[in-house]
């Protein structure tokens, strides 16, 4: 039956009954009085989510990468110095965004597997006497090798450094899903999107803006209109967007911010972490090992895993696909044909990830990987049974 089983792929992720139904709703005028009442209480209840109560929360019809190119239009001029570490797809790719939008890349280069090094941070900003770096840029969750960062300790650099750069993190795979202080790390935009930790669609860019980014705004010169944070937030304020908003969207993220609240964040970010460990004492027992070079660098949303030598992860991901009609994400850039990866994020249970664990061990056994069927399974089955079971908001 097609769209029975879950998605075992980091983005988008699967999306519950209760969500589906909330966003199945008959037209609403976007300008009609009332939607106020309900547009109001999202931005304001999303900024639990993002760790802050003097930011403003910003969403734009767009993935996580209109959230980028809000961050770098908003708050930066052509010609701007700006740095960021290199260590995965993502990172990679908001570097190509910032240079085509005309901005200076300082890139710390990192070896895939590792994540953003705060001391070589610091370093570079002592070194910048004349705060030519206007900005720092981290990926708080490096999707494509499964490695977090620290952004506590990037923070730190920066403030050793006395340097007044801003900080744009990118929180795509991690907000909502992990643990996520925007204040207390000093984040002047941090960008999720809908099709994570939120269990939306994909369509809705959702910024946490500082004062400080929003500040910056006034003198910043690169190029926008649809992604202007200034023009959103004014008519934000006012009840509604400058342009047609997704109501759908923001309907179904009333009702995802309603099902974190239920579960509570501690409680979320605490299911995340279980169901993280049991893939990984699956990855374990297969006698394999993560490309997140050490525990601390460990994600709790996405397992990057390396095949053995002789063995194509995109062949595996093709296999379960084809044959049990399970999606598991690829090995991207560096990863590619090395690497294959497992999503635990969103609207996803222990139970859940049990199924995906026996799908790709079949799928191994199948093209003879050197793996004996079961032990995985059999890992994580003892690591979920201990303990008390954690369960989701009911659907």
């Amino acid at each position: 039956m097609n769209g029975q089983n879950p998605v075992f792929i980091p983005g988008p992720t699967n999306i519950p009954d209760r969500l589906r139904l909330a966003m199945a709703a008959q037209t609403w005028d976007h300008r009609a009085p009332d939607f106020v009442d309900v547009f109001h209480p999202i931005l304001e209840d999303a900024k639990q989510v993002f760790g802050t109560t003097k930011g403003k929360v910003i969403t734009f019809p767009a993935s996580g990468t209109g959230g980028w190119e809000a961050a770098v239009t908003n708050c930066l001029n052509p010609g701007d110095t700006v740095l960021i570490s290199r260590y995965g797809m993502f990172s990679h790719k908001w570097i190509l965004l910032c240079q085509d939008h005309g901005l200076n890349v300082e890139i710390i280069e990192a070896e895939w597997g590792e994540g953003a090094q705060a001391d070589r941070f610091e370093a570079a900003l002592t070194a910048d006497k004349s705060h030519r770096i206007k900005a720092v840029l981290a990926t708080h969750n490096e999707t494509a090798t499964g490695v977090r960062s620290d952004i506590g300790a990037i923070r730190a650099a920066i403030d050793a450094s006395d340097h007044p750069a801003m900080l744009f993190v990118d929180g795509v795979s991690s907000i909502g899903s992990m643990p996520f202080e925007m204040d207390a790390w000093g984040v002047d935009v941090a960008v999720a999107g809908s099709q994570k930790g939120f269990m939306l669609p994909t369509g809705m860019a959702i910024c946490g803006v500082s004062e400080k980014a929003l500040a910056a705004c006034d003198a910043a010169a690169c190029t926008r209109s649809f992604f202007d944070f200034k023009q959103m937030a004014a008519a934000n304020a006012g009840g509604g967007y400058p342009y047609t908003p997704p109501v759908n969207l923001l309907l179904g993220l009333r009702e995802s911010l309603d099902m974190l609240t239920a579960e509570g964040l501690d409680n979320v970010y605490a299911r995340h972490a279980r169901l993280a460990e049991g893939v990984r004492r699956a990855v374990s027992a297969w006698g394999m090992s993560l490309v997140a070079k050490r525990p601390e660098l460990y994600s709790e949303t996405v397992s990057a895993i390396y095949v053995p030598e002789g063995f194509d992860s995109d062949a595996l991901t093709n296999h379960a696909y084809d044959t049990y009609g399970v999606s598991f994400g690829v090995g991207l850039g560096e990863m590619a044909g090395k690497a294959f990866r497992i999503g635990h994020l969103g609207s996803l249970t222990p139970t859940m990830a049990l199924s995906g664990l026996a799908t790709i061990e079949m799928c191994m056994a199948d093209l003879n990987y050197p793996i004996e069927l079961g032990a995985g399974v059999a890992a994580a089955q003892e690591y979920y049974r201990t303990g008390a079971p954690l369960a989701m908001a009911a659907e």
